[in-house]
């Protein structure tokens, strides 16, 4: 099939409704961030489904008030949940927004320039 093929085939359904393309552009100013976006990869790609925070530190090479900061930005925008257990809290990607995290980090998706 040539590229001319896809000249008048839509991409979506539907456009985004004001809220939708809201809420979605809150995401992405949050996953504009790389310290961030790796973050929300560390979390979504722990096999158990969840990290301590202090287990983050270290692959992020940041200090625990950076991530803490970053870590409290992804909570707002609600793509990841936090637990917190004795002293320390949990993260997990938030169970409703798993499909557009995995979509998002999906690396097969994006095209390598």
């Amino acid at each position: 099939m040539t590229s001319d093929a896809y000249c008048c085939v839509p991409v979506t359904s539907s456009s985004l409704s004001a809220t939708e393309a809201q809420t979605m552009a809150e995401d992405f100013k949050a996953l504009a961030d790389p310290t961030r976006l790796r973050l929300l990869s560390l979390i979504a790609s722990v096999p158990e489904g969840e990290v301590c925070a202090c287990d983050l530190n270290e692959p992020l090479d940041r200090s625990q008030a950076t991530v803490s900061h970053h870590l409290s930005v992804l909570t707002k925008v609600g793509l990841i949940t936090r637990e917190q257990r004795g002293k320390w809290a949990w993260f997990q990607v938030a169970p409703d927004r798993a499909d557009f995290v995995r979509s998002i980090l999906d690396q097969s998706a994006v095209p390598v320039s």
